[in-house]
């Protein structure tokens, strides 16, 4: 993807780690392109072009008409969330080679925003972007969007040892209990501690090379986890894309298990009074931790293998059945077939467990809303993100998701790096007055009952309102 205006300035700073991925690029689409006369549209034109037979987007003023787009690397999803929008700052902190990108973005300009004034940003918005933008420039400046490979060795190794460590005891001290409790733990470590892991490499946070990272990320999602990376990419980019936006973020649509926020419950009471269902979502703090680590042996592991089926990826069921045929190979070995099905519910169980209290203590605490597209960046990823304390356990335990804003903030930074750039992050919120949120972890865990109560009874009262409504009007 690229820009497609003449008059571009160069960055302000650009280094060695990302002189192919700056801001700024010289490649002209409408040099390319100049037997295509090229328009001018307004505002208003462009957000009729917003949904995904018809999507226009804006990036750095410039129009593209990506409609027909339908290899778009980051999923066809991401660009409909975008449609009839600016994108510009999604764009940047999505691409870290911007120069790569560009190429495939040239053959879809046509035109730029004509000179008016977007109504919907207003002059703090503008100074706000402009700071955010120094900001990056800054953070590639101290060489934070470079991994330390040490760092990632070590991680990685660390992974492939307690798998290790789970068949080794299970093969060496036999099936009691002591040991098929430890084989389980250590196998829950490994799983938990790759599903971050697979997080950075899916990023392509790690590698210059994208394809490095693509490599390396099919490797530990799909044959350590046993999961489509192209599933992970295509929910988890939506996901950053508009973070707790109702009919965005696939992380909001736990119905009919769960209602999130203040919006989602009084819809989804609308519809149940219409249909006299009753479902006891005032409970839904009470079976959170029954339901929501279910959801991974039972539904996500599912659908990550009818995603590959489905859109025809190979190479991941190649990687995943690999998966398998290790786990089922080896564990029926010492604990019979039924033994190792109930071996690896378990395992999922536990794992999915870790999961889902470190991914909704970030957001499921935070606004979830319709979708505005006047927020910028910032105010957006603030507004769906909180932080939990630093400390050597958190950023274990986390994979350094305890750093949530500053990772939603520069998505393809390595994670090792987010801590370094807090300070100036809390500095642009106080500046602005921004809410920044970050509590002890305890808290964070706890606040995710509190919500979930607060929306279950939000959708009860309006529930019976409604029903009431309704029999006295019947009356």
């Amino acid at each position: 993807m690229g820009r497609g205006r003449k008059n571009w300035d160069p960055p302000l700073l650009v280094d060695n780690q990302q002189q192919e991925s700056s801001i700024m690029t010289t490649t002209n689409p409408t040099v390319i392109n100049n037997e295509i006369d090229k328009r001018q549209y307004t505002w208003d034109e462009i957000r009729r072009h917003s949904n995904k037979k018809d999507r226009w987007i804006v990036i750095d003023k410039c129009v593209y008409n990506v409609t027909n787009w339908t290899k778009h690397p980051g999923g066809q999803v991401v660009l409909n969330h975008y449609a009839g929008q600016d994108a510009s700052e999604a764009f940047l902190a999505f691409h870290s080679n911007l120069a790569l990108v560009q190429k495939y973005l040239t053959a879809f300009y046509i035109g730029d925003v004509i000179n008016d004034e977007d109504k919907d940003n207003t002059k703090d918005d503008q100074t706000l972007k402009y700071d955010f933008e120094q900001l990056r420039q800054k953070a590639i400046s101290k060489k934070l969007f470079q991994s330390s490979r040490f760092f990632y060795i070590l991680t990685c190794l660390h992974i492939l040892a307690f798998e290790f460590a789970a068949y080794f005891v299970l093969f060496r001290f036999g099936t009691t209990w002591l040991p098929y409790l430890a084989s389980i733990l250590f196998y829950t470590i490994a799983e938990a501690q790759c599903g971050w892991t697979q997080h950075d490499f899916g990023h392509l946070s790690v590698f210059r090379k994208s394809s490095w990272n693509h490599v390396v990320h099919n490797f530990f999602m799909g044959f350590i986890k046993g999961a489509s990376p192209d599933w992970w990419n295509h929910m988890h980019f939506q996901h950053h894309a508009k973070p707790n936006v109702i009919d965005r973020d696939p992380d909001t649509r736990l119905e009919p298990l769960f209602l999130l926020g203040n919006a989602i419950p009084i819809r989804r009471a609308q519809i149940n009074a219409k249909y006299r269902t009753k479902i006891p979502y005032n409970l839904q703090h009470l079976y959170f931790f029954i339901a929501a680590p279910l959801l991974v042996p039972i539904y996500f592991q599912f659908m990550t293998i009818q995603h590959a089926v489905k859109r025809r990826k190979w190479t991941d069921l190649a990687w995943l059945s690999m998966y398998y045929i290790k786990f089922f190979s080896l564990i029926p070995l010492k604990l019979g077939l039924l033994g190792a099905l109930k071996y690896y519910f378990l395992l999922r169980v536990l794992e999915g467990t870790w999961f889902v209290i470190v991914a909704q203590s970030n957001h499921v605490v935070m606004d979830v809303s319709y979708d505005d597209f006047s927020l910028s960046w910032f105010r957006l990823q603030l507004k769906a993100t909180c932080n939990i304390v630093k400390s050597p356990f958190n950023d274990w335990f986390t994979g350094h998701l305890n750093f949530q804003i500053e990772h939603h903030l520069f998505p393809t930074m390595p994670r090792h790096n987010l801590y370094k750039i807090q300070p100036e992050v809390m500095e642009l919120c106080r500046k602005y007055n921004i809410p920044y949120v970050v509590k002890p972890l305890g808290r964070a865990f706890l606040d995710i009952l509190t919500s979930l109560e607060k929306s279950g009874r939000m959708w009860l009262q309006t529930y019976e309102d409604l029903i009431h409504a309704a029999s006295t009007k019947e009356n």
